[in-house]
């Protein structure tokens, strides 16, 4: 690295000191800046050429140097010649104007060490093209010594010097006397043109039909610069002292032998003996072979020969070369139309435009950057011409790396992106830019991008052309990925979504949500979610086309693996939108299949995940009940011993609760009776002030001790209490029972309760009790004169014991007017008189364990006919008479519950009092014991 740091330092350094040497204190430099030595040309390559720019304009030019050190070796007399001889040349040059001569900025200035002049920036001269590197930099300039001329620039090139020829020979009436690829020089968009004039001769008849051009005598003593170069002069300069306009033909076959090989002259002169050589070259050019001219193009070496014959008047004029089938090349002549592009009118140059992608592909790359490029871009101050000439610039774009671009085209097109006048070539540059998209976008910088190529696009979002709105919507999705963000969400989509919107046109609205449903990857999920999608509903059409790309982008969204929808969004908002566009009477089979498909996808899907969900969240609830259930029964273990007395309490001051209740229920109770109690009427206060003083009498008497457990009592037991019951209700008559029956509903408002506790328990129903958290339901009826206890305990009164044995608790209360053995018997003799108890299954279903809180106006159009019959005894049965539900019936439960005869049974007599019900702690198992 530090070596090429150092090569690279001294060449700078050598290059410096040339241009110091040279041009140091010469008035070219008060204009123009000089900068690095590029090639040399003129007469035996003795100016060197500089590339250069005008201090004012910064307009880059040629700086020609003629450093008068290279002829320090001569005398001042020669060095007089020798510097007079340079001074003509480029002052004849300076006075001619043509596009095939070479084109001077500034004029020749003289100082102590150089000559210098400026000219139109230069690439190189023909002889160092070909080979001759005399009077250049080392190391030598890479693009000199790589350069390659291609066949279109070899015949278009010797076409123009055919040409710069004919403008001399015709119009001026000169010869110029030293046609050598030294004085043909090659400018910088590769364009062949005739410069050295230092021996030119005028005609001195301008004005008659054949001039006449006086020749002067080789005079071998004369500096080499003073003399023209004698490889390619003409025989008669020599020979016959004579000159003419062919002379100049005879050196124009002499380059062209020269180009096509290699650089090599066709004859070598001995400079020494210059007549012998040219007397030997006279001999050989009248008899020459064609293996000598084996290496030119046979279309063009008949031309090639004619031009060195010995006899002038055989060889062919510059106007009739420049019409030999030789340059009728359709690159030459496309390169030729663009040097006389000037001359042409706009219908000229659009028809000329319009062929020229033809050629394109035909041309080197080199040639068509060098020489047709510049012309192009030079057209586009011409805002009429630009619809025709972007195309071809774009296609040369394809064709440039990225560098070359930037460098080359870019710069020039900055304007044509922003340019709106005329409106109608305006449009059609948005439909070109429109079409080379990606292109603009790979090869432009960022920066660039967003400064001039987006904004045409959201132009073109915004024209009034529907054309151009289409195209730009179709374009949009191949190079979408090249668009950065920030841009998208902000600029583009809603450009887009605006033209959706605001269109009177059916295609651009359809081909606005095509544009979104191709560009939707391109975009974050929530943006989509929030603002894609509440966009679809806006839209007012109903056309099957709209209606099809709106469901073309829910179900992009719906399907994509980035982006998705939310089963919150789907419920709320997609599938309401979707349903009710799905049956629009516009659409066809096909198309509402489709929205059908859709529909059914998204509910399926909503169907898993929620389901999903609520599997999970019923596991997590499952495991905390068992969890709950486990302290449960590990705080019951350690109360343990305490437990006949806490549970005759609490059945005391819960007035009601089960006595048979497991530790957890009884715990559960306590909590749903201090419910209860908050929100008592002062009525049911007052009276439940009363039992619980009722509650404190019968502490102080004896009472039954209860069972904890469910073990099975002794048959015997129960049967001689059975046995003394019904002795007891023999001795009754029937008129006592309606007697009773009197008394007892005059008198049942006015005293205190009875209740009979009556409990069949299992070891089944004991574990059914603990697994289900609890299964006693709170129901109570109020009537006029007539009143229920708080609690039924509903599962322990029906079921069936295990055993196939009854257990009761019969609790007599005191100070009980209306307590009498048939009272008790009525109540017991249906169960016992019965092998079978009866059905309560449907009472059980709808007021089991954790059931919502049901009227009895609701329960009574379900059936209630039905409900009631399942307390009747069967038909034929001895007490048939005396139902359950007969008079004077306390139903065995709870303290305090009781129900009338079957006048108090209607519907409307019944009311469900606040509060008396627990709530449900598991919704979805209620609701399929309710609704099967």
């Amino acid at each position: 690295m530090e070596s090429m740091l150092n090569k690279l330092k001294s060449t700078v350094t050598k290059v410096t000191a040339d241009v110091t040497s040279a041009v140091m204190g010469n008035p070219v430099t008060r204009e123009f800046d000089v900068g690095r030595h590029i090639a040399s040309g003129g007469n035996g390559l003795a100016w060197k050429i500089f590339n250069g720019t005008k201090k004012s304009t910064k307009q880059e030019v040629a700086v020609f140097v003629f450093d008068k050190k290279l002829i320090d070796k001569y005398q001042k007399f020669e060095k007089d010649q020798i510097i007079d001889s340079l001074k003509r040349g480029v002052q004849q040059l300076t006075r001619l104007r043509h596009p095939r001569l070479l084109t001077v900025q500034h004029p020749l200035e003289e100082s102590r060490d150089c000559l210098a002049f400026c000219t139109e920036p230069v690439c190189a001269s023909l002889a160092n093209v070909l080979g001759s590197w005399d009077n250049l930099p080392s190391p030598l300039p890479s693009d000199i010594k790589e350069y390659k001329l291609y066949d279109v620039e070899t015949k278009y090139g010797l076409l123009q010097v055919s040409e710069g020829l004919s403008f001399l020979h015709s119009s001026v009436k000169m010869v110029h006397g030293n046609i050598t690829p030294e004085n043909i020089i090659l400018n910088k968009s590769g364009a062949w043109k005739i410069m050295g004039f230092d021996f030119c001769i005028q005609s001195t008849n301008p004005s008659e039909q054949e001039p006449k051009f006086p020749c002067k005598e080789w005079d071998p003593n004369l500096p080499s610069l003073c003399l023209p170069n004698p490889e390619y002069l003409a025989p008669e300069y020599i020979l016959s002292v004579s000159c003419e306009t062919a002379s100049d033909m005879y050196s124009l076959g002499a380059v062209m032998y020269a180009v096509f090989n290699k650089g090599k002259p066709i004859f070598e002169v001995n400079k020494q003996d210059i007549y012998k050589s040219f007397s030997r070259q006279l001999d050989q050019l009248s008899r020459l072979s064609s293996s000598t001219l084996q290496n030119i193009p046979e279309e063009v070496r008949e031309h090639v020969k004619l031009l060195l014959n010995v006899a002038p008047a055989v060889r062919p004029d510059a106007d009739q070369m420049t019409k030999i089938p030789f340059f009728d090349d359709v690159g030459a002549m496309t390169l030729q139309y663009f040097d006389s592009l000037f001359q042409r009118d706009n219908l000229q140059k659009s028809q000329f435009f319009k062929g020229l992608p033809k050629v394109l592909p035909k041309l080197p790359k080199r040639v068509i950057i060098q020489r047709i490029l510049p012309c192009l871009t030079s057209e586009f101050v011409n805002p009429d011409m630009v619809p025709f000439v972007l195309p071809n610039v774009l296609l040369i774009a394809e064709e440039c790396t990225k560098e070359e671009y930037v460098r080359l085209i870019l710069p020039d097109l900055g304007p044509v992106f922003k340019q709106q006048e005329p409106i109608q070539a305006s449009n059609m540059i948005l439909l070109i830019f429109l079409q080379k998209m990606d292109l603009l976008l790979t090869k432009t910088p960022p920066d660039e991008i967003k400064n001039s190529v987006l904004p045409m696009v959201y132009r073109a979002l915004e024209a009034p052309s529907i054309q151009i709105q289409e195209l730009c919507l179709n374009i949009i999705p191949t190079f979408a990925n090249l668009i950065d963000y920030p841009s998208m969400k902000n600029s583009l989509i809603p450009r887009i979504k605006n033209a959706c919107l605001q269109t009177s046109s059916l295609a651009v609205r359809v081909n606005s949500l095509v544009c979104l449903g191709k560009i939707l990857e391109y975009l974050d999920k929530w943006f989509v979610l929030d603002d894609i999608l509440p966009f679809l509903q806006q839209i007012p059409s109903k056309e099957p086309a709209v209606l099809m790309g709106i469901l073309g982008i829910y179900k992009c969204t719906f399907t994509h693996k980035k982006l998705g929808i939310t089963k919150e969004q789907l419920a709320g908002k997609v599938l309401p939108h979707l349903i009710p566009l799905s049956i629009e009477n516009n659409l066809n089979l096909n198309q509402f299949n489709s929205f059908i498909c859709v529909i059914k996808d998204m509910l399926n899907r909503l169907e898993a995940e929620h389901k999903t969900k609520l599997e999970q969240l019923h596991v997590m609830q499952e495991q905390q009940k068992s969890l709950d259930i486990a302290n449960q029964m590990s705080v019951s273990e350690e109360a343990r011993p305490n437990t006949t007395s806490n549970q005759i309490d609490k059945v005391f001051n819960t007035s009601g609760t089960d006595l048979l209740t497991s530790g957890s229920d009884s715990k559960e109770n306590e909590t749903s009776s201090k419910q209860k109690k908050a929100s008592l009427t002062l009525e049911e206060k007052q009276k439940l002030a009363k039992e619980q003083e009722q509650a404190q009498k019968l502490k102080n008497q004896q009472p039954l001790k209860p069972q904890t457990t469910a073990i099975t009592p002794p048959v015997k037991q129960t049967k001689d209490l059975t046995d003394t019951l019904i002795d007891n209700m023999s001795s009754l008559t029937s008129h006592s029972i309606n007697k009773a029956k009197v008394a007892s509903s005059n008198s049942f408002s006015s005293v205190p309760s009875m209740g009979v506790g009556m409990g069949f328990s299992s070891p089944v129903d004991n574990t059914k009790r603990n697994v289900t958290n609890g299964l006693n339901t709170n129901m109570g009826f109020q009537t006029s004169g007539f009143s229920m206890g708080p609690s039924l305990t509903t599962q322990n009164f029906f079921g069936p014991s295990a055993t196939g044995t009854t257990k009761m608790n019969i609790v007599p209360t005191a100070n009980m007017p209306n307590y009498s053995p048939m009272n008790a018997a009525s109540a017991i003799s249906p169960l016992t008189q019965q092998n079978k108890p009866p059905d309560m299954s449907a009472l059980d279903n709808l007021f089991g364990p954790q059931k919502p809180k049901v009227s009895m106006k609701q329960l009574a159009q379900q059936k209630s006919s039905q409900w009631v019959n399942q307390f009747v005894p069967p038909q034929g049965s001895p007490n048939a008479s005396s139902s359950v539900l007969g008079p004077q019936m306390n139903m065995i439960g709870q303290p305090g519950f009781g129900i009338q005869g079957n006048p108090f049974f209607a519907p409307q007599n019944f009311a469900q009092p606040a509060n008396t019900m627990t709530n449900s702690s598991s919704a979805s198992n209620d609701l399929k014991d309710l609704f099967g």
